[in-house]
């Protein structure tokens, strides 16, 4: 039979492997944003975003742009198709990182 915290600590590991996925495709974001829109890279503090004196609101427009979806009117198809990338990536890392809060619960309660 499958050990239950066996199970629960492969989906963690998923869970840190779709995180750091998700923290590398942002980087590649803000780099092809850095040569195809500028003044969107400034807007949403591009060279600071990694940073420790890093704008969390200007971090938040950013996670505001992409999960609303308006990148689709930009004119840049690498963009788009880089946007779409970390949108999916930050979905699925959203799930994950909610189905480990769920499960945690569940094991608290069963055990």
């Amino acid at each position: 039979m499958i050990s239950t915290f066996a199970l629960f600590w492969a989906l963690c590991i998923v869970c840190i492997i779709n995180m750091a996925r998700y923290y590398s495709s942002l980087r590649v974001l803000l780099l092809v944003l850095r040569d195809c829109d500028p003044l969107l890279y400034q807007y949403v503090d591009g060279g600071g975003f990694f940073t420790s004196h890093g704008q969390p609101s200007k971090q938040i427009r950013l996670v505001g742009y992409i999960y609303a979806q308006r990148y689709l009117d930009h004119h840049d198809p690498e963009f788009i198709r880089r946007c779409e990338r970390v949108r999916g990536q930050f979905l699925l890392t959203t799930a994950l990182c909610g189905l480990i809060v769920i499960s945690l619960i569940a094991m608290m309660i069963w055990y």
